[in-house]
């Protein structure tokens, strides 16, 4: 069974700068045009929009990109 997640949810994820931690702000459960790109997504595999903790910057993540959920100071996938 596919990892879900909801809106509030902390969680952290591997970027090109290292881990980020972030909070999902909101789940796309169809095809968004976001900064100028599509991304993909559907009920059975949504994409997450993630504002990271850290630089306020907003990213969209699928949960295969391996996001996982944050409990207190211990990460769990």
């Amino acid at each position: 069974m596919a990892k879900t997640f909801e809106v509030g949810d902390h969680v952290s994820w591997n970027s090109e700068v290292g881990r980020v931690r972030g909070k999902i702000v909101k789940v796309h459960k169809r095809a968004v045009n976001y900064k100028g790109y599509v991304y993909r997504a559907t009920p059975d595999d949504p994409q997450y929009e993630i504002k990271s903790d850290k630089t306020d910057h907003v990213a969209l993540h699928k949960a295969a990109a391996g996001i996982c959920r944050i409990y207190g100071w211990t990460i769990f996938s």
